[in-house]
């Protein structure tokens, strides 16, 4: 009767792969499922850094810093600013009197977004966006608030022969990304490039730093106004341009362009040669 059991327990044991030495009837090793992840995403909140990145805003223009947070259950999100440690919102309420800041989530998305509107160039620094577990675990963006410069070079004034190319050239720096666009004016009015009068263009370099030619050809004296070039991104600037029908005495021309270069002190020069000539003569009669 012994004997039958140990039968047939082998078989069995033959029937379900079952050993206790931890090898299946093919001689591999069997696997404890229960230790292996099977590619199983780990549990618990955790942040998508590549859509949880540093901003860089306009100044005046809205800035939104995005928290991307996934598996997030039934925990909170925050947003504290590292300046002075505030918490400025938690969920979608706002808590602090600063009422320029706001949370922003859509329920299908796992996108938490802080909203600063009209921020300023103090706004700059630190933000965490922070979720309520225990402990609590934070990501940190840099939020820089920048305020676009734009020059037109030679101005505010510049002086060109009649006949020569008036050459003004705008550059735009410090703008997060190149203007889309950058119109120029004439006398308030939009320059068009395709007019009658002819030897109109403009040439644009868009990068870190943008610059715009705008080239008039054998300028005129209707060609004197005011120009403006004004970038979609940034403030505009101004620069007065005149045409001169004839040579400009107290003015430096530089490849046609003429700029008068402080009158004053060159008309004090021009007396100071003046008496040193004079003494000069002078001395040269008392030793004769």
């Amino acid at each position: 009767m012994s004997t039958l059991l140990v039968l047939g327990a082998l078989a069995l044991v033959a029937r379900t792969g079952c050993t206790d030495n931890g090898l299946n009837p093919s001689g591999v090793s069997d696997l404890d499922y229960t230790d292996v992840e099977l590619g199983l995403t780990p549990r618990g909140p955790r942040f998508d850094v590549a859509h949880s990145k540093n901003v860089t805003a306009l100044v005046g223009k809205t800035a939104q810093l995005n928290c991307r947070v996934h598996d997030l259950g039934n925990r909170t999100v925050s947003w504290i600013r590292h300046r002075d440690i505030h918490l400025l919102t938690s969920g979608r309420m706002t808590y602090t009197s600063d009422q320029r800041f706001i949370s922003v989530h859509n329920p299908h998305t796992e996108d938490w977004i802080l909203k600063i509107r009209f921020p300023q160039r103090r706004d700059s620094g630190v933000y965490e966006c922070q979720v309520g577990t225990t402990p609590p675990i934070g990501h940190r963006m840099y939020l820089s608030v920048v305020e676009p410069v734009t020059t037109i070079l030679g101005g505010p004034e510049l002086f060109i022969n009649t006949g020569s190319t008036i050459n003004l050239t705008c550059v735009v720096q410090h703008s997060p990304e190149p203007p889309p666009a950058i119109r120029w004016t004439h006398k308030e009015e939009e320059i068009n490039y395709d007019s009658p009068r002819g030897g109109v263009s403009v040439i644009t370099e868009k990068g870190e730093t943008t610059t715009s030619h705008l080239l008039v050809q054998k300028a005129r004296m209707a060609d004197s106004g005011r120009y403006t070039c004004a970038p979609a991104n940034a403030n505009p600037i101004s620069v007065q341009v005149h045409v001169l029908s004839g040579e400009h005495p107290a003015a430096m021309q530089h490849g046609g362009q003429l700029r008068i270069q402080y009158p004053i002190s060159a008309a004090m020069l021009s007396i100071i040669v003046t008496l040193m000539g004079c003494y000069y003569k002078q001395d040269i009669r008392n030793i004769l």
